[in-house]
């Protein structure tokens, strides 16, 4: 076993549902007594008979799903956070929110206990990474109320690792920076990687050649894309491991380096359910579906059958790395309410990005879903690499999403540079009314 390895990451099956059964009891006991928001929530319910169902899955299925809309609902009626805390306000010392691209900002607020916890569950994120003592960590994003890395940032302090912040700088001071600190882990989105990479190639900056060693990626499905993926590794000449996390629920899963491509559920500490979206009923083994989940350590900000909106196919076995955690092969698969529907078939930036970035010769990319009533047309805005001949790539573009996806879309070429750069979550994906003419 490696000394990255936990000792409660490779329990049995019978020794993880035990454990789980615990935390879920005390969550459960936590949430009735204290938080109004589960109390009207669970109103009518015999919680002591659930509570003596056979298995934490027949628990849980006689208990509703949380939904954001509720949350959002909740926050609304009882601003600023809704009735789900457990403690008086005055016990919280964190508050982060969401992006709000969705459409509404939701706060969340943490005790140093729960504020524990987030860094308990990022400590694993680091040691299946293979982080050791001696690494140094750069975290090139603005310190914000966004909830990521700033847990990145304390857990990895308080595994003794130097923590270099980089805040409040441009792209190109940042990458002057890590050089100069010697950085070896990133933590960024996929999205900022390959922008950095952007930079550095402009500047005349070999990445490749500096000590930095591997990045975690988080907040976008890029890092489990196999072609973006690669696009990173090769510009950097490091590994990269994804993270898949939120404000609402907590840093919930997390790719190990003997086996890329997929991501472990962290689930000494939630509990994942994969349902089918529409029937709201679990999904075979191994087929994909929508992530449902339930933290077991943020006792203070319970969420409990949160429907998360991420897709993900889960299979189980013990792992290379000998955990025993379940994994999500390909990562976060797509978001449910991403998907659109194209001349009947189902449609996710994912699958789009993939394709895209598997050609050089796009430095960015802009997907617009336009519906006109129930149909709908895909338009693809392409930023070539400049001084590259790029007459050719709508063309080939369009002929691999056809031959891939089952659709041709419209594919134009935009000016080098006038695309959107982003820092955080990118917004490459578009949904407009609208008609375009698709491109026989």
């Amino acid at each position: 076993m490696s000394y990255h390895v936990r000792q409660d990451e490779t329990l049995s099956p019978e020794g993880l549902a035990k454990l789980q059964r615990a935390k879920l009891a005390r969550v459960l006991d936590e949430a009735a007594r204290c938080s109004r928001f589960y109390q009207s929530k669970w109103d009518g319910l015999d919680l002591e008979s659930i509570g003596q169902a056979a298995t934490v899955e027949a628990v849980l299925a006689a208990l509703p799903l949380t939904t954001r809309a509720e949350i959002q609902e909740d926050q609304q009626a009882a601003p600023p956070f809704g009735t789900i805390l457990t403690h008086p306000v005055n016990e919280y010392t964190r508050l982060h929110q969401t992006s709000g691209s969705t459409g509404f900002t939701l706060r969340f607020i943490d005790r140093p206990e729960d504020w524990a916890w987030w860094k308990h569950c990022w400590s694993m994120v680091y040691r299946a990474g293979g982080l050791t003592p001696e690494d140094r960590c750069v975290f090139p994003f603005s310190f914000g109320p966004f909830v990521g890395f700033w847990a990145a940032f304390e857990a990895a302090a308080a595994l003794g690792n130097l923590c270099l912040p980089a805040g409040g700088m441009t792209t190109r001071a940042r990458l002057d920076y890590l050089l100069e600190t010697e950085a070896t882990f990133v933590c960024c989105t996929p999205t900022y990687a390959l922008r950095m990479a952007e930079v550095a190639r402009e500047a005349g900056i070999d990445l490749s050649a500096s000590r930095v060693r591997a990045l975690i990626v988080a907040g976008e499905p890029g890092g489990s894309i196999p072609a973006t993926r690669e696009r990173i590794e090769t510009a950097w000449g490091a590994r990269v491991l994804d993270h898949a996390g939120m404000t609402e629920i907590g840093p919930y899963a997390f790719e190990c380096i003997e086996a890329p491509g997929g991501m472990h559920v962290t689930e000494s500490e939630f509990i994942a359910e994969v349902i089918d979206p529409h029937s709201l009923q679990p999904v075979a083994a191994g087929h994909p579906g929508e992530l449902v989940l339930t933290n077991l350590g943020r006792l203070g900000c319970p969420l409990i059958r949160y429907r998360t909106g991420d897709l993900v196919q889960r299979v189980r076995g013990r792992c290379a790395c000998g955990r025993s955690f379940a994994r999500l092969v390909g990562g976060i698969l797509g978001r449910i309410d991403d998907m659109v529907t194209i001349r009947g078939n189902n449609v996710f930036p994912g699958a789009i990005e993939a394709i895209l970035r598997e050609h050089p010769g796009i430095v960015e990319f802009q997907l617009q879903a336009l519906t006109d009533g129930a149909l709908a047309e895909l338009r693809i805005d392409l930023e070539p690499t400049p001084g590259v001949d790029a007459s050719d790539l709508p063309e080939t573009v369009a002929r691999a999403v056809k031959d891939r996806l089952n659709f041709r879309p419209t594919v134009r070429l935009v000016a080098p540079g006038s695309l959107p750069r982003f820092e955080m979550k990118a917004q490459r994906w578009i949904r407009t009314k609208g008609h375009v003419e698709p491109d026989e």
